[in-house]
């Protein structure tokens, strides 16, 4: 049960950083989808980030910034994310360097501390 909450935890602060800014309306994605969309990725993070991330992982974090194409989905997936990011804030450093190895850019910082509610 701790593994499993550890993997959630990383799946989290990934998908916060993966979660990408255009125009919306109506919230559609659901935590459940980012973790599924964002679950290749935990093996690499748990390992230290080393080397480039596989991709499998990196087509997760590209999905999932396709998805995440209103405001409210992209505050949505903060929201659910940034609670399980902070249990496990050690894995937030490796993570964060995720969507620019993937070729996914970000318009703010990744932190178990981020107001989602400035996230357009």
């Amino acid at each position: 049960m701790a593994m499993m909450m550890k993997v959630v935890a990383v799946a989290a602060a990934i998908a916060v950083m993966a979660v990408a800014v255009a125009p919306g309306a109506e919230a559609a994605l659901s935590c459940n989808y980012v973790i599924q969309s964002l679950f290749p990725c935990v093996r690499w993070v748990q390992g230290g980030g080393v080397g480039g991330p596989p991709g499998q992982c990196c087509s997760g974090i590209q999905t999932l910034y396709r998805a995440a194409a209103t405001t409210p989905d992209r505050q949505t997936v903060c929201g659910c994310l940034k609670n399980l990011a902070g249990s496990y804030g050690s894995f937030v450093g490796i993570a964060a360097g995720l969507p620019s190895k993937c070729g996914v850019r970000i318009p703010y910082k990744i932190s178990p501390s981020i107001d989602c509610s400035k996230i357009k």
